[in-house]
């Protein structure tokens, strides 16, 4: 609301105080608007319609509206409409100011279309009144209440307003332009010529948006908005705003340029060069912060970093924020070339501006040697408490990343981030210094007692749920391998004592895990989770009774010692959604349910194949119960007597398509994999409504697979209209052996013709055939995708004697991305903890993947790349399984792919 409006507003029901008041009582803050009610000002409307208006108390009463609007206050259909037949009354009076009030109202209110029709003829008047600002107002209200059909009619008058002489009509015409391309596109697609007129404007802001109208009316052509680029960058454009837009879209070209061609040439770099000499500041910024986005050499970047360098001594604020923020981000990535600023950026770092020394110090922190770290430190902790959480967090992430740089210089830094976890802050804040400490805990081994102490007291008095299971599960898994595990019981069972039944089931299982691991404290834990079973918590005293009689041998989890470690430590690797689906399905009887059985992968349901449009299930049909898609699949085969003496189904895979979109008959293929068979599942889907098929079968040519024979084939009887089908073909191979082999397919069938109308179906019947696509089984339908909880602990639990370590050229690759995107599509595992992103310009990476391979042998993978000279990529594999020979069938798999 506009400062002048609020000034007017001094009648004694308005000026009511704030309840806030200072311990003096001397000075009283005011508000217009204190103490409004929705009902009180909707009374007053009723002046809106008084034969002599009161233009300054219809002002003051639709101020009050406008604020309610604005706090969120819900006008019903019957009171929206008569405050806006009311407010309509008001075009009446000339006074200029309360206009411009009628014109925000009827925006505000967003009248229906039945209601527009009212105050059109009163807008289109002022539209074409000799009044400038009447004129810009009322452009912008109709443009945002009317539709296509009447827009047809003013389009002229907005055409006229466009290449007005008055910059403030014409901007309100572009602006609304901007507004109405959402859902009039063709309509605004024909001002072209006008707006190109707008763009050379001599008035700022109309330039300013006429290039922001011409490039959105543009922004789909490449080649349209390159030509613009090319014309304006030879110097038309002299608004600083306009000049700022167009450095954004240059850059655009640019990085388009850069993707759709392998050259190294950028055109118009030279131009976004020349703006940092530009006498606007703000050109000079935008210019600066575009280079820096860009993937540019060194010495491309040097100049825009000295304009940097230079704004970081400015006297206006604004500059020295926006400048060090832009160095921020850019030593992120290339620490090496902020460095000549440090001296500037310290000088920063006493700033009166809070958000300006944070910013400076988080950059040193990325750029300053080691050195300089003690110094840095002292001066954050003398100004944390001043700052908000979100520059808080800058801060923790600079800090972790400067300590992952320095290690030697742990100390310091766990220090500062253990005291930050005693200061007030939100979940986000201490999140990211609980996330700092596990990560260095987990990267720098001497800082692994300090990080757990200090956690230790954290949770001590720690409000979130969340970071206390997250911390005591960490301690489960660490505390016991440190050298005095002991020291970490007090701080756990304080929790099973003061905390809730969340964290307290957490507390449970991580003494369980201190119990299996250290001897010497079995017996303290046996009393410790004694106590636990008479919780309040069903989950605290579940977990309490199985921890109980696991570690005292009572339930059988396994023979060995190690067995009780690989239940308590080991990742659980079935999905929850298909452990779910099976206890759904399970039926209670002597046979206990057996977990082993469960599928560990995930997919989407089987048999959901191409339906007829408009198809719909039947109203009030119940949905099915979820299943996993192993599931489905191995209760259709189970159900063939032909397969049912294959075993346990290991994995189906995905569907593949045999046949392009919109063909005749769509066929997807499903590989199920057993141990020593492999059964293909044809799903068949007839398009065509004239035709209905019979004996329908597929011919499958093994040929090219050598190590598979064809054991027995189950057609179709009859496939009519978008009816989907299924075609078994099942052959056997070696056991456990990823035999792998190219299949070429013919759809064999009887074809009749079907009167539509009728349903009627010909007796006489023609034998055709149709070819469809090949169909290869590779290694990779030979492994499970299952994820692990923690890679660590689960590499550390494998067998070193069944590591097998070897390095591989994969020759020259696009990029890092894509030679760990093969290598994970070759072995078909699944990427752990994130490790398969590869970082922008990164040199080198590891890639943590683990699987199930046939014969259930769990398999762990870690994958090291680096680029070896241009684009020349090696790689380095090391794996760890069950069976040493499986280690050895994935280097062979990765050699042959």
């Amino acid at each position: 609301m506009p400062r002048s409006l609020a000034g007017d507003l001094t009648d004694p029901e308005m000026a009511q105080p704030y309840m806030k008041k200072d311990d003096d009582d001397e000075d009283v803050e005011y508000s217009p608007f204190y103490g409004i009610e929705k009902g009180a000002v909707l009374q007053e409307a009723r002046a809106f319609h008084d034969p002599q208006l009161d233009a300054r108390k219809c002002s003051q009463v639709i101020t009050k509206l406008l604020y309610l609007l604005n706090q969120g206050e819900t006008f019903t259909k019957v009171e929206a409409t008569e405050v806006f037949f009311a407010v309509t009354k008001l075009f009446q009076s000339k006074e200029a100011g309360l206009r411009r009030l009628v014109y925000l109202m009827i925006k505000e209110l967003s009248p229906s279309s039945d209601e527009v029709i009212i105050v059109t003829s009163s807008l289109m008047k002022d539209m074409n009144s000799k009044t400038d600002m009447y004129r810009a107002n009322a452009i912008r209200v109709l443009c945002r209440i009317i539709d296509g059909t009447l827009l047809t009619q003013i389009e002229r008058y907005l055409k006229q307003a466009i290449v007005d002489k008055n910059p403030v009509v014409a901007s309100a015409a572009l602006v609304s332009g901007i507004h109405l391309l959402q859902a009039n596109p063709e309509i605004v697609k024909r001002w072209s010529n006008e707006v190109q007129e707008a763009v050379q404007s001599k008035f700022a802001l109309v330039q300013f948006h006429g290039l922001a109208l011409l490039h959105q009316i543009r922004q789909n052509d490449r080649l349209a908005v390159s030509k613009m680029v090319s014309g304006l960058t030879r110097g038309s454009v002299r608004s600083p705003l306009a000049q700022c837009l167009l450095i954004r879209y240059t850059s655009q070209v640019i990085r388009e340029s850069s993707m759709n061609t392998q050259t190294s040439d950028r055109p118009f770099f030279d131009y976004l060069e020349s703006c940092l000499r530009h006498k606007s500041e703000m050109v000079i910024l935008e210019a600066a912060r575009k280079i820096a986005e860009m993937d540019v050499t060194s010495r491309e970047l040097a100049p825009a970093i000295t304009v940097l360098q230079l704004f970081l001594s400015s006297s206006k604020p604004v500059l020295r924020f926006a400048a060090v923020r832009t160095l921020n981000k850019v030593a992120m990535t290339r620490p090496l070339a902020v460095t000549n600023c440090n001296v500037d950026l310290e000088s920063l770092m006493s700033d009166q501006n809070r958000s300006i020394a944070t910013l400076a110090i988080t950059t040193l922190l990325k750029t300053g040697n080691e050195s300089s770290v003690d110094r840095l430190m002292k001066q954050i902790t003398n100004f944390m408490s001043d700052i908000a959480d979100e520059f808080k967090i800058v801060v923790v992430e600079a800090i972790r990343s400067l300590c992952l740089k320095f290690p030697l210089k742990y100390r310091s830094m766990m220090n500062f981030l253990s005291n930050s976890l005693r200061e007030e802050g939100g979940f986000e804040y201490k999140k990211a210094i609980v996330d700092s400490i596990v990560t260095l805990i987990s990267e720098i081994p001497d800082a692994k007692e300090i990080g757990l102490l200090y956690l230790c007291e954290f949770i001590e008095d720690c409000e979130f749920t969340y970071l206390s299971s997250q911390i005591l599960h960490l301690l489960g898994n660490e505390g016991p391998r440190t050298s005095d595990p002991s020291r970490y019981i007090r701080y756990i069972y304080n929790r099973v004592i003061l905390e809730n039944a969340t964290v307290r089931a957490s507390a449970v299982s991580t003494l369980a895990k201190f119990g299996a691991l250290v001897d010497a404290l079995k017996p303290r834990i046996f009393v410790l989770l004694r106590r636990c079973l008479f919780d309040t918590d069903d989950e605290v005293r579940d977990r309490a009774t199985l921890y109980l009689q696991t570690l005292d041998g009572e339930v059988a989890v396994g023979n060995t010692e190690k067995d009780v470690k690989e239940f308590l430590f080991g990742s659980f690797d079935v999905p929850l959604a298909n452990l779910e689906a099976s206890l759904k399905t399970y039926e209670p009887s002597e046979e206990p349910f057996d977990i082993s059985l469960v599928s560990r992968e995930v997919k989407s349901q089987p048999l959901q194949e191409k339906k007829a449009p408009g198809k719909k299930p039947p109203a009030g049909a119940p949905a099915p119960a979820p299943v996993s898609a192993v599931d489905a699949y191995q209760k259709i085969l189970s159900s063939i007597p032909e397969f049912s003496g294959f075993g346990r189904l290991f994995k189906s895979s995905e569907p593949v398509e045999l046949t392009e979109a919109e063909t005749e008959y769509a066929i997807k293929v499903v590989k199920h994999i057993y141990s020593s068979h492999v059964v293909l599942q044809y799903n068949c889907t007839n398009t065509i409504p004239e035709q209905l098929l019979e004996n329908v079968t597929v011919y499958v040519d093994a040929t090219d697979a050598e190590e598979f024979s064809e054991v027995c084939s189950k057609p179709l009887r009859s496939l009519p209209y978008d009816s989907p089908g299924q075609i078994f073909v099942a052959f056997e191979k070696p056991e456990y052996v990823p035999a792998t082999g190219k299949f070429s397919n013919v759809l064999k069938f009887i074809v009749k013709e079907v009167d539509t109308s009728t349903g009627e179906v010909d007796e006489d019947g023609v034998e055709d055939e149709y070819q469809i696509e090949d169909l290869e089984i590779v290694s990779a339908d030979y492994m499970l995708r299952v994820a692990v909880s923690n890679f660590r602990n689960a590499w550390e639990n494998m067998d070193p004697e069944s590591e097998r370590v070897d390095e591989y050229g994969l020759g020259v690759r696009e990029s890092l991305a894509e030679a760990v995107s093969a290598v994970i599509s070759i072995l078909g595992m699944q990427s752990c903890e994130g490790t398969e992103v590869v970082p922008k310009n990164a040199r080198s990476h590891t890639c943590l993947l683990s699987g199930v391979f046939i014969g259930d042998a769990k398999v762990l993978v870690r994958l090291s790349f680096g680029l070896s000279g241009p684009k020349e990529v090696a790689m380095k594999l090391a794996v760890r399984s069950d069976d040493p020979e499986v280690s050895d069938k994935i280097h062979e798999i990765v050699a042959s792919g």
